[in-house]
This record gives structure tokens, sequence and C-alpha cells, in this order.
């Protein structure tokens, strides 16, 4: 199995795809061969500046945790364990977030072991090795391994609170569906899909992938931000949080994190988007739905 990278710089880097290939071997993918790691940050960009945030070892320490206290479980579950850890140890913004050669070089010059770890697929029945898939290091955010779990905790967290975050990836439907979407950047529609998964309404993953495409069409005629408003976005609690950075310990690891001190989603806002959603997962056509069923 693929093994911790040694010789680890102080801060993180930057990774191009282009970059990135030459590492992606076939050995690498099936958890057979290491990542080069020095060669690898000979070609990778540093960070510029010195800030906490950036310390590489914030973020290794951390996934060493999470392959520790899910050593023997399903690694799916680490994922509502590590996505809200995450996003407070980076404490991007959506701006740097959307910087992806920073999460090319989080697979591949941190954590790439981490990676193997928790999407290497089963052997298959006819005896050939599992495989990670190549998007999980350089794929787009919502299939990158790293990236999907800071926007999910980004996206479904309510200001500085990231229990919405931990349900929506206790669901790995959601997190492969919802974060496609464009209106899941709607503060009031990402925590209404949560309420439908905290009330039942929505148990499985057919119905999550029933539901999520029902609710993009709807979209297209009905404009969510005006029959649910969010509240107008101030900069300044993100601001503050990211420089509180500087002074901050490392994340929690048997508690929720705190997000940044944000104004709360509109409760009136929320409830009138989980009313229509249930309307329309009840016509949704959910796979081996009967009529009772959705009735």
């Amino acid at each position: 199995m693929t093994s911790r990278p040694e010789h680890l710089p102080e801060q993180l880097a930057l990774l191009s795809d282009v970059q990135a290939a030459e590492y992606i071997s076939a050995g690498l993918l099936e958890g057979r061969e290491d990542v080069p790691s020095i060669a690898l940050n000979k070609v990778a960009e540093p960070v510029s500046g010195d800030e906490a945030r950036m310390r590489l070892h914030r973020v290794r320490d951390l996934v060493d945790y999470a392959m520790t206290k899910f050593q023997g479980e399903r690694p799916t579950a680490a994922d509502a364990w590590l996505a809200p850890r995450l996003h407070e140890t980076l404490r991007l913004t959506r701006r740097e977030a959307a910087e992806k050669r920073l999460w090319t070089y989080m697979a591949l010059g941190v954590a790439p072991d981490y990676v193997v770890w928790r999407h290497l697929s089963e052997p298959k029945a006819d005896g050939s090795r599992g495989r990670v898939a190549r998007d999980k290091f350089v794929g787009p955010h919502y299939k990158h391994a790293f990236a999907r779990l800071w926007w999910a905790a980004e996206l479904f967290r309510d200001g500085s609170d990231y229990r919405p975050a931990v349900v929506a990836c206790g669901s790995q439907d959601m997190l492969n569906s919802a974060l496609r979407l464009d209106i899941i950047d709607h503060r009031p529609t990402a925590l209404a899909l949560v309420r439908l998964i905290e009330g039942g309404v929505v148990r499985t993953g057919r119905e999550v992938n029933a539901l999520t495409p029902a609710i993009n069409a709807a979209a297209a005629t009905l404009m969510y931000d005006v029959i649910a408003p969010d509240v107008e976005h101030d900069g300044e609690p993100l601001r503050d949080w990211i420089a509180a950075a500087e002074s901050a310990g490392p994340s929690p690891r048997n508690n929720l994190p705190e997000g940044p001190e944000e104004e709360r989603v509109p409760e009136g806002a929320v409830q009138r988007l989980v009313a229509h959603f249930e309307d329309l997962f009840a016509d949704a056509p959910v796979r081996g739905r009967t009529p009772d069923e959705s009735d």
C-alpha cells in the first residue's frame, strides 16, 4: 500500500496537471507505488508567504489522525469527520479554494497515501487489482479527494455551524451529485437538502439521485434566491477568521470546530424550500419506487 511521503516541506505548494501527470503511475493508482516526494517537490511551486494556515504539517497531522481513527471501518466514514476539520484548518477564501493546483499538490505531495486508502476500489471478480480513479488526484472540485470535502464543508455549513455539512458528507450520493450543481451555492437550498435527509424524507442514494436533478431542473423556472432570500453577504467575519489562524491550535479531534462567525441562514427561507422540495420529490422518478410509495 502507498506509504506516507518522506521529506515533506514546511509549506503547502502548487502543482499543475501537466507536472502531476509524471507522478500518477499505474502503480500509484493501484496502491503499489509511492510518489517520489523529493522529485515532486523540486517542481512544485511553494505558496507565497509564511501563513500558519498554509503549513503543511497541519493538514498532514489531520490526515494521519483520520486514517488511524477510521482504521478497520469503511473509509467513506472518514468524509464526514474530515470535511469540517480540513475546512477549518486551511481557512481558505473561495477564490483560493478555486486554485486547482493547490488540491493537486495536496493529493500528490501531501497525502497520496490517504487518497489511496480512501478511494482504492475493491479487487474485481476476475482477480485484477482495485484502482483509484485518476480524478481523485487531479479531478474537478466535486471529484477530487480533498477539494470535494472542503467545498462540501463550505457550501453546507450554516455560518460557523458545521453540523449540516456533517450530515451532507454522511451521504456519498449527496456529495457526488449536489456538489456538481450551481444552485447549491444558495445557502437556503443547501440547508433544505440537508433537512430532507435529517427528516427522513430522503433516505437512500436512489432518492438523493432523483431529488437533486429535479431541484436543479425546477431552478430553471423558479428562482430560489427570490422565494427564499438569504442574508446579504458580509466578508468581515471570514477575514477575521482567516486572520485568527495565526494563533489557532490544531482543529479539535473530538468536537466539531467552528467556522467563521457569519450570520446564519434565515430559518423561514429554509422552511419554504423544504416544503417546495418535498413536493418536487413526491413527483420525482425514483428508480424502484412504486406508485404507492410515491403517494
